[in-house]
């Protein structure tokens, strides 16, 4: 059973000014509105994945009526024709901020080999802990919509570089899309992957996996992909299929459009592909109550994590005892937070999180990075990692929606 394979039907819009179709992951800038406002006026009546998506800084407004407008406005798209499609892949080039060149190549993984719980043995694995709270609110959405845009980026672990480097190749051929995304974003090129580049594709894909399969020893239980970001989105999608799979059990589940959902692979061992921490913020709560229940949990050789709590700032000396400082401060806060008043949010950029740590009763806790060598070895030995422990870039280097899939009929 292959887990990473082309898409069937994958939807390119036709006609549109793609600067402002393509718009940047929904978990992005939850702690700031006015991003997404700005991508409004941006959008204004033009076509855009916007009007396809539930930003979740959003969430709490309009349910109900924000999730019928989404569903009502897939189908309208679908009825005007605006998509072509073809079955294939898709290579991208993500041109970032400083210049480096983020590659990467969209197509389907088979939901039959992913599994986000912390003992999995799949083959396609969640590389954080999944919240499972957060799965229920995206199933709402994604049971009646007749798209899927999605904005995961699963990983391979290609040291050798020779699965999606080598499709440099097709930039001889004209590109699907070639652009700036707004907001910041970068510039985006796509092209069609198809026949022999594809057939070349998987054969290297399928080196790759036997390698992995033999450094792991077993291949029943090896782990091929991770996914990078976009967790949440790929466990909803898993829900939604082992639903449907249960509503039919007469039919072959390889006939149901549900069991593959979309995503882009990318090799972590890219030079352009950078692991940034995700700090935490906690808003509505008292920053010395905060701090003061923190201090057990420090020691003179720990490992120095600075907060911020308004004109204020200091230092805080983590005794990690070989853990991860962002799995022993998450720990704490979500004890504290069991008895005392706040919130707590994950914060991309130290810049946005010293910005919103002015804030009256807020603290800010900024977090050291991982070294992303770490990843697949870490979840092959202990499991996956826990909850936004980091992040592949910079918020504004998230993957913006574009292309799309249809994942049910009528």
């Amino acid at each position: 059973m292959r887990a990473f394979g082309l898409a069937k039907e994958i939807l390119i819009p036709e006609k549109v000014e793609m600067e402002k179709w393509a718009v940047i992951a929904c978990d992005q800038f939850t702690s700031q509105p006015e991003y997404w406002n700005e991508v409004k006026e941006i959008v204004g009546n033009c076509p855009s994945t916007l009007s396809l998506i539930y930003p979740e800084v959003w969430l709490g407004e309009n349910r109900e009526q924000r999730i019928r407008n989404i569903h009502r406005n897939m189908r309208e798209l679908l009825d005007k024709g605006l998509f072509s499609g073809f079955d294939g892949y898709v290579y991208v080039e993500r041109t970032l901020r400083d210049g480096s060149v983020r590659q990467g190549i969209v197509g389907c993984i088979d939901l039959e080999t992913y599994d986000y719980h912390p003992s999995s043995k799949a083959a396609v694995r969640a590389t954080e802990k999944t919240v499972t709270e957060r799965i229920p609110p995206r199933m709402e959405i994604r049971r009646g919509a007749m798209l899927e845009l999605s904005h995961v980026l699963l990983l391979c672990s290609d040291e050798k570089r020779q699965v999606i480097e080598q499709l440099g190749e097709l930039k001889k051929n004209p590109p699907l899309y070639d652009f700036d995304l707004m907001q910041g974003g970068g510039h985006l090129t796509g092209w069609r992957c198809t026949g022999p580049a594809a057939e070349r594709f998987e054969e290297a894909l399928n080196e790759y996996e036997n390698r992995m399969i033999e450094k792991q020893g077993n291949a029943d239980s090896a782990l091929l992909y991770a996914v990078g970001d976009g967790n949440h989105s790929l466990a909803t999608a898993k829900e939604c299929y082992e639903e449907e799979k249960a509503r039919n059990p007469e039919r072959d589940p390889k006939t149901l459009l549900s069991r593959y959902a979309m995503v882009e692979l990318e090799n972590v061992y890219s030079d352009a592909l950078q692991f940034e921490p995700i700090h935490r913020i906690v808003k509505g709560t008292d920053p010395a109550t905060l701090l003061k229940a923190l201090e057990p949990l420090c020691a003179e050789d720990g490992i120095k994590v600075r907060w911020i709590a308004g004109a204020e700032s200091g230092t805080l000396n983590l005794s990690c005892q070989g853990k991860l400082p962002v799995a022993v401060l998450q720990d704490a806060l979500d004890r504290f937070l069991e008895d005392h008043p706040g919130e707590m949010d994950y914060i991309h950029g130290e810049e946005s999180l010293a910005k919103l740590a002015a804030a009256d009763r807020t603290v800010g806790f900024l977090l050291p990075g991982m070294d992303k060598g770490e990843l697949f070895p870490g979840i092959i030995n202990g499991g996956v990692l826990p909850r936004k422990t980091f992040s592949m870039g910079h918020a504004e280097e998230k993957r913006y929606y574009l292309e799309a899939r249809q994942i049910r009929q009528e």
